[in-house]
């Protein structure tokens, strides 16, 4: 008689291709990025970034009711929307505003929803940071957690029966994987081998509940296994390493008919939302180690700088013209009621 342990002595390795310092491992194996898609990776993550920034502001100062951020989250937000195609199905949870922006969804656009004006494309009956998109394969996001998932499976297996060339993505965070539809999704996508990539945020917290007072396994990247779902586990903040990682597991879902599992592991550096504040549940010093030393956009930029494709002075004009974009777009809707912007 014997018994399946109910862990293993070693923990699944995690894929990583930049140090903490932008710099490829010794033999790292990852996709080849051109210069072109790095760059339009790096800005579309400074724009996220700064965006969030300013939102957030206009939640503090009364002009919108509710915001949530992406803070420390920014690369696996743009480096797998660059991984996959426009015809892919989108179903996010409600930190994948970057996916939207990868897809050419507008500032405007962005603004409108969050306001709530009538330009937005859900009428102002869903709350801000709910966005949806039928032009860009995005679906609306939802408040619950974790009833994306069996949707996303649905989409999937659809696309299957279509023969279309495209998989269905859907986001998630490790609080997610305590939820009862995550496990049906897992078995439904397996049996049905639909092609869908799981992406799991997993940066430690729900809300304030750490990992550990949710499971007692090897994080979420164990669990697909158990369903007979291909599994990795990946560098959150290495956009290099998402990149590679969600380029492979699309060619597997599309070729090969089946789902895949992705565990990114990260870390919130901001605040679960408006209504929350973490610091009453996170030291202080443990938020600022990740937010100085684990920054995802920095390690990128140091990447590309080392490729000769980004300088300082290239840095400055871009952060000083989004901002300013998104200043402008903010102000004029919250004062003005403006639909739309002369350029």
């Amino acid at each position: 008689m014997r018994f399946i342990s109910e862990s293993s002595e070693e923990r699944i390795p995690c894929y990583r291709v930049l140090d903490d310092d932008g710099q490829p491992f010794p033999d790292s194996s990852f996709v080849k990025v051109s210069e072109g898609v790095a760059i339009k990776m790096y800005n579309d993550m400074v724009t996220l970034q700064t965006m969030d920034t300013i939102f957030y502001e206009a939640q503090r100062q009364g002009r919108i009711s509710f915001y949530l951020t992406t803070s420390g989250e920014e690369a696996i937000n743009i480096a797998s929307a660059a991984a996959i195609k426009n015809d892919d199905f989108v179903v996010p949870q409600y930190r994948e505003p970057g996916v939207l922006l990868w897809r050419g969804f507008s500032m405007q656009e962005f603004a409108n929803q969050c306001f709530g004006n009538k330009a937005d494309y859900g009428k102002g009956r869903q709350m801000p940071i709910h966005y949806g998109s039928n032009k860009h394969n995005y679906f609306t996001v939802s408040s619950t957690i974790a009833t994306q998932l069996p949707h996303a499976v649905g989409a999937a297996y659809a696309l299957k029966m279509d023969r279309k060339d495209a998989c269905a993505v859907t986001y998630f965070g490790d609080g997610g994987t305590s939820e009862g539809d995550f496990h049906a999704a897992l078995n439904f996508s397996a049996v049905t081998e639909a092609p869908v990539i799981f992406i799991c945020r997993n940066n430690g917290w729900a809300i304030s509940t750490p990992i550990s007072d949710q499971f007692r396994s090897d994080g979420a990247v164990v669990k697909g296994r158990a369903y007979g779902v291909r599994s990795i586990r990946v560098d959150g903040n290495d956009a290099l390493a998402i990149y590679s990682a969600v380029h492979a597991a699309r060619e597997m879902a599309i070729g090969e008919g089946r789902p895949i599992l992705i565990e990114a592991l990260t870390y919130r550096v901001g605040h679960h939302t408006t209504s929350d504040d973490s610091t009453k549940y996170r030291p202080v010093d443990e938020i600022e180690w990740w937010r100085t030393t684990q920054d995802p956009v920095t390690r990128f930029r140091k990447w590309i700088e080392s490729n000769g494709w980004w300088n300082g002075d290239i840095e400055s004009e871009l952060r000083s013209s989004v901002r300013k974009q998104v200043i402008l777009v903010s102000l004029t809707i919250s004062k003005y009621g403006l639909l739309q912007l002369q350029h």
